[in-house]
């Protein structure tokens, strides 16, 4: 499961380099996201911008890893491609995650 990570003042961004996140690559997609984001600053964007394809195990990853969180802490999403954002929307998760359309402006909401 490729990831990079990088913190930009007290924000932690996170870009999930894997075309899919689906049932064979779940498991390790949390662990990762886990281990990336432990210590990391309070806000946490995972950007999804090269993600084609989610299924419910990825979407269950997602979840997992905002609980994982400690509760001052927060999991943003950005740049999600037409078909992630279908099924965000079909699962009702748009409800629980804030969604930004692109990186750029989910790092500058978090810093108002």
């Amino acid at each position: 499961m490729e990831m990079s990570v990088r913190t930009e003042g007290d924000i932690c961004i996170v870009t999930v380099q894997e075309p899919r996140i689906d049932a064979p690559v779940a498991v390790a997609f949390k662990d990762v996201l886990r281990t990336q984001t432990a210590g990391a600053p309070p806000q946490v964007i995972l950007n999804l911008s090269e993600v084609d394809f989610i299924d419910s195990s990825g979407l269950g990853a997602i979840v997992a890893a905002m609980k994982n969180l400690a509760p001052e802490r927060t999991l943003h999403l950005a740049g999600l491609t037409p078909m992630v954002d279908k099924v965000f929307r079909l699962t009702r998760m748009d409800s629980v995650f804030q969604i930004f359309p692109t990186l750029e402006d989910a790092v500058d909401a978090q810093r108002v």
